[in-house]
C-alpha cells in the first residue's frame, strides 16, 4: 500500500461537476493498493499517517501531527501509484489490486484512519475526479507499507 502525503491549508475533490468533499487544513492523502495488501498495512499506514509530526509548533519546528492540530484528511484512492514506468512509454498497472479488492481495502484505510480520531473526507472510487489543493510548505511525503515489513 503506498501513499502520498501532502500537507495543506485546503483541499477539495469535484466528480461530475460537483464538489464531493473538501477540507481546510490537514492531509490530501492519494491511497494506492496494491496486490496482496491487507491489514497489516492499512494499520501501518492509518497509524503512521494520524501520528506523522509534519505540522509546525511554536518554534516553527515540525513537531505537531495531524491529531495535535485538529486536522482533516481527504483521502483519495488512486491505483497509478502502482504504474511501473520502467518499460516502454505506458506505464503496466499489474501491482495494482484488482478494483473489487482495493475498494474493500481502500474503505478499510478510511475507517481505520477515522478510528484514530481523523476526521476524513473522501473522493468516489473509481471516478474520473479533479483534486485541488495548496500544499502548505510544501510538504509532501511518500510512505510505501511494502518497505516496512
Amino acid at each position: 500500500m503506498r501513499a502520498v502525503i501532502q500537507r495543506v491549508s485546503q483541499a477539495s475533490v469535484v466528480v461530475d461537476g460537483k464538489t464531493q468533499s473538501s477540507i481546510g487544513f490537514g492531509f490530501v492523502v492519494l491511497l494506492g493498493v496494491a496486490d496482496g495488501d491487507g491489514e497489516a498495512d492499512i494499520a501501518y499506514l492509518a497509524e503512521k499517517i494520524a501520528h506523522l509530526r509534519v505540522f509546525p509548533d511554536d518554534e516553527s519546528r515540525m513537531n505537531r501531527s495531524l491529531l495535535d492540530v485538529g486536522g482533516s484528511a481527504l483521502v483519495i484512492s488512486q491505483f497509478t501509484l502502482f504504474g511501473d514506468c520502467r518499460r516502454g512509454r505506458r506505464p503496466s498497472f499489474t501491482d495494482a489490486a484488482r478494483p473489487e479488492d482495493a475498494n474493500r481495502l481502500y474503505e478499510a484505510f478510511v475507517e481505520a484512519l477515522r478510528a484514530r480520531g481523523v476526521p476524513v473526507e473522501t473522493g468516489v472510487f473509481q471516478a474520473h475526479m479533479e483534486v485541488s489543493l495548496v500544499n502548505d510548505g510544501p510538504v509532501t511525503l511518500l510512505l510505501d507499507s511494502g518497505k516496512t515489513f
